[in-house]
């Protein structure tokens, strides 16, 4: 009876062992496409218009009021150190000049006669042949009409100034962008008559915003390109920020010196500046890369020891259309996973096919 239950109890345990399945093969490692990543400078780009300006420009203008009877030069002109820009009609300041001549002769008439009359009076006193009274007013005769005489001397001088301020030239070459009044019109002293840019340094001149002023790098590196031609492009530094506002735009004025401005950069040409908002260094994956973990976002870190994968939470600084910038789970020379990333599981193996850039 023993041995017939040890028979049955065989013969059960080899049908048992008939019906299980073999063990499954190890699954293949997943090729995945992967990315090392690194820090890199998180600088922002900001990019604002501006124009072509001059780095000095003056305003020529007369320094008397008059009617002006002839403007040399228009807009575009070049013109040099010295040249006759423009010209007042000079008959008042010529009257001037005639009536200062004459009131020297004149006074220089009496300072003859008064020398003479003191010459008399001096050799009549020596001798005694004179009164001391005499004497005397002869030689404030004298100190009388040398006086005059150099009052009218300075009158002259005066008036062959007035006379000179009848002719507008140029104090430096360069280019005419401006006119402020045209022959005929009678102008005030100060008036602007032409606008001169002159030859040397340009600049390129932009409104910008107060908050970008605030978060702007110290002594920033612009870089300028022409609007219309990207191609044509050079650098600058900031030369000079306007201590005021835009009482409309509330902009400030910043004049950017171009290092080396392409001859295509004319003066009003229109202009694009660009600069890098500074930031600490961040890192940045390839948008592809980026899932979604308990409703985060995540990523597919690969161990390069085990050549599998753990899905881990990132707190992301910033999405831009092709990248991610991460600013905490990763650190750098980390591998990540930046294709098939919805077709891993936690703890999968992964076979690296190469490095995404």
């Amino acid at each position: 009876m023993t041995l017939k239950i040890a028979c049955v109890m065989l013969a059960v345990a080899v049908l048992l062992a008939g019906c299980q399945e073999p063990a499954p093969p190890s699954p293949e490692a997943r090729p995945v496409l992967t990315v090392t990543v690194e820090r890199r400078a998180g600088g922002v780009p900001v990019s604002l218009t501006g124009q072509i300006r001059a780095k000095d420009e003056v305003s020529f203008a007369f320094r008397i009021d008059g009617r002006v009877i002839e403007r040399r030069v228009n807009v575009g002109d070049r013109v040099k150190a010295g040249q006759l820009v423009a010209r007042l009609d000079p008959l008042i300041q010529q009257n001037a000049l005639r009536s200062a001549q004459a009131n020297l002769s004149a006074a220089q008439g009496q300072l003859t006669q008064a020398r003479n009359t003191f010459e008399r009076q001096q050799a009549l006193v020596i001798k005694g042949f004179t009164t001391r009274a005499l004497f005397d007013q002869a030689q404030a005769g004298l100190q009388t009409a040398q006086a005059q005489v150099d009052s009218a001397q300075a009158q002259l001088r005066n008036a062959q100034e007035q006379l000179s301020y009848t002719d507008l030239s140029a104090d430096a070459d360069g280019t005419v962008t401006d006119k402020g009044a045209e022959p005929g019109e009678v102008v005030r002293a100060g008036q602007m008559i032409v606008k001169v840019a002159r030859q040397g340094g340009r600049d390129a001149a932009f409104d910008v915003p107060a908050q970008l002023i605030r978060t702007a790098p110290q002594d920033p590196v612009v870089q300028i390109a022409l609007t219309d031609d990207p191609s044509v492009r050079t650098t600058g530094r900031v030369r000079e920020v306007a201590p005021e506002a835009d009482p409309t735009t509330r902009t400030f004025k910043v004049k950017v010196g171009l290092t080396k401005p392409a001859e295509a950069m004319r003066l009003g040409a229109t202009v694009t500046g660009t600069i890098q908002l500074g930031s600490a260094p961040v890192i940045e994956v390839p948008a592809s890369a980026l899932t979604e973990a308990s409703g985060r976002a995540a990523i597919w870190v690969v161990d390069p020891a085990s050549q599998t994968v753990a899905l881990r939470n990132i707190n992301v600084a910033r999405y831009d259309p092709n990248s991610v910038v991460v600013s905490q789970g990763l650190e750098a020379g980390e591998i990540v996973v930046t294709a098939g990333v919805q077709a891993l599981r936690p703890g999968q193996k992964v076979r690296l096919l190469g490095a995404t850039s």
